[in-house]
């Protein structure tokens, strides 16, 4: 094999997360978490207890947040939530190298997906204001199949496709994201400036820990 000739793939299907691995989206939404409770009178999380929701289904994110609500106020401060997160998301940017990424491993022939918490109506709206709805095969969102760690939005993928959990890759910035990879059999990688902490990410053992897009990228390069 010559060395300009593309390297043999390891992934034929590489999963992506989407806010806080893809879209620089953690602020707004522990704000958004923060506002909702305040609106309501609730005790209202700290930032690194809203931040570890990030990923999950809303209805496990808010249980998680704000700890013995009672289960008749959820669908009232996920509505306020939702409000406070799409007035403002608009000026949410990708990260910095995330199409020259995206764009390099379709030119390799990989299956794209994104495998996120958020709801349907949230990710079309995100992937419609990023210009990135073409960029990916397929998509999962919590409110249409299980939440992470639940292993089934990633089986939906890998059966979609055809392909096997050895050669899907699962990158996100949580552990929710990690344990959904082990779960479903898959490889997981992390990306360290997203919601988590390195310590807890590193704790599940990532294939690797990417501390930037451009990082990314290259071990994709190298390894996907």
């Amino acid at each position: 094999m010559s060395h300009s000739a593309p390297r043999p793939r390891r992934y034929d299907l590489v999963v992506f997360d989407w806010d806080g691995t893809l879209f620089d989206s953690t602020a707004l939404i522990v704000r958004s978490i923060q506002a909702a409770c305040r609106d309501l009178g609730v005790p209202e999380p700290d930032d690194e207890r809203a931040s570890y929701v990030i990923g999950l289904g809303l209805h496990d994110a808010l249980a998680h947040a704000v700890p013995g609500l009672p289960e008749a106020m959820y669908p009232e401060l996920g509505r306020r939530y939702r409000q406070h997160y799409f007035r403002d998301q608009q000026h949410v940017t990708l990260f910095d190298g995330v199409e020259v990424m995206l764009e390099a491993l379709r030119a390799r022939n990989h299956w794209l997906g994104v495998a996120t918490g958020k709801s349907r109506q949230g990710l079309d709206e995100a992937l419609r204001l990023s210009g990135l709805r073409p960029m990916f095969d397929s998509t999962r969102t919590a409110d249409e199949t299980a939440s992470k760690p639940d292993p089934r939005m990633l089986q939906e993928l890998m059966r979609e496709f055809g392909v096997e959990p050895d050669r899907t890759l699962m990158i996100g910035d949580t552990t929710h994201d990690l344990l959904l990879a082990s779960n479903a059999g898959a490889h997981g990688v992390a990306v360290s400036y997203g919601a988590h902490e390195l310590a807890r990410l590193a704790d599940h053992q990532p294939l690797y820990t990417a501390g930037n897009v451009a990082e990314l990228h290259a071990w994709l390069q190298q390894n996907a």
